[in-house]
């Protein structure tokens, strides 16, 4: 199964989701995918196995994952202050994987009946939806 982290700015929620997905799955391979090479090296430290910056990096990978997890501005052009270039979010919203998205009411958006929790919370709930399905499917 192909986990594919998602992330802009300074990787601070993927860093996060890679830190608890590892702290219980220390064996999973987890790719981590910046669109700039501060969150690239964020989600680096923070346990992922492998790690690319960029449109292309994104286009690549979002076509074989099985799971995409990030903010929930990957899948709207120009979000995260303009790195999320169209060609990005054609290819997370084209891409077979399951898209586990952390609701973030910024950048022009807001996601109706999300309540206001912590992003903290938010992140938990998104690390046991991937869990889960990493149960389901016997890993």
């Amino acid at each position: 199964m192909k986990i594919t982290i998602i992330d802009g700015q300074g990787g601070r929620i993927g860093k996060s989701i890679i830190e608890q997905i590892k702290k219980k799955h220390a064996d999973l391979e987890l790719y981590a995918i910046g669109t700039n090479s501060i969150a690239t090296s964020a989600m680096l430290k923070a346990g992922a196995d492998y790690g690319a910056t960029g449109d292309n990096a994104v286009i690549v990978n979002a076509a074989d994952s099985d799971i995409i997890a990030g903010p929930i501005g990957i899948v709207f052009a120009n979000a995260l202050l303009g790195e999320i270039t169209p060609a990005i979010a054609t290819a997370i919203g084209a891409s077979k994987a399951y898209k586990i998205l952390i609701p973030v009411n910024r950048c022009n958006h807001f996601v109706a009946g999300c309540t206001e929790t912590s992003m903290g919370e938010y992140i938990r709930i998104a690390v046991e939806k991937i869990e889960s399905m990493l149960q389901a499917a016997d890993f």
